[in-house]
């Protein structure tokens, strides 16, 4: 894809699923990427595939819910140059109904899919004002959509982003900075697996993979193709989108 050679990237949650594979197809097609993820061990593992592969990356261990540790790691990244793409992937959910969670899960939830990415756009998104110019994907979801059954907050949080996504991509355009939202539908990774846990979990597992018009769950190499074609030039003047991709689970006029 046109001008991602040479471009600086930070993927959250780029550990494993869908996150490593966009941070191996960022590094194929030339960008550094720096892999945030809060399981370190992890983010080295996907640095060093890219890096094993020819390209150039790095990893680093941040909590997006802590500010500190996202402050820090940006201005590490930052400190060698630009930020140039922002791609908020990480997040978390359980598949329970509402009436059956409390506080607690709540709260781990917004701060994850909420207050995490929020944290790294108010820490990122300066640079890129400075520097004239950036692009921002975030991982979104069509249970932010349309709902979810037994993702409540989590649908809370995912619409959320996305409105946030619409609204900073009016205030910031013309700044040169574009944001846009990818949702994903129901996808195969260690994530799905161990929110689907219990039997009202694996009913609704079940439920989402019979509806899916393709008859499949997501892979995580479908995403990357989407997500480094709006970080690329040939996205030129688009922003403020959702786009789904959820085998047509969902589809939007």
């Amino acid at each position: 894809m046109r001008g991602l050679s040479g471009k600086r990237v930070i993927v959250t949650g780029g550990g494993s699923g869908i996150g490593r594979a966009v941070c191996e197809r960022f590094g194929d097609e030339g960008a550094e990427v720096a892999v945030f993820d809060m399981n370190e061990d992890g983010a080295r593992e996907t640095a060093q595939l890219i890096v094993d592969a020819g390209g150039k990356a790095s990893a680093f261990k941040a909590d997006i819910t802590d500010r500190a540790q996202v402050d820090k790691a940006v201005a590490e990244f930052e400190a060698s140059g630009p930020i140039d793409v922002l791609v908020n992937n990480a997040g978390w959910d359980l598949i329970k109904p509402f009436l059956d969670t409390d506080e607690d899960l709540w709260k781990k939830i917004i701060d994850i899919n909420l207050y995490g990415p929020l944290n790294m756009h108010h820490a990122v998104l300066p640079g890129m004002v400075k520097n004239g110019g950036g692009r921002v994907v975030n991982i979104a979801s069509d249970a932010g959509r349309v709902g979810s059954s037994g993702e409540a907050v989590y649908s809370a949080c995912k619409g959320g982003i996305i409105s946030f996504t619409k609204t900073v991509a009016r205030e910031l355009a013309r700044k040169g900075i574009q944001l846009n939202a990818v949702a994903p539908g129901p996808t195969d990774t260690p994530l799905f697996a161990q929110v689907a846990q219990g039997e009202a979990g694996q009913k609704i597992a079940e439920g989402l993979k019979r509806a899916i018009p393709m008859k499949r769950l997501a892979q995580p190499t479908d995403y990357p193709g989407v997500i480094c074609f709006l970080s690329s030039d040939d996205a030129g003047f688009i922003t403020g989108q959702v786009i789904s991709v959820s085998g047509g689970l969902s589809m939007h006029g």
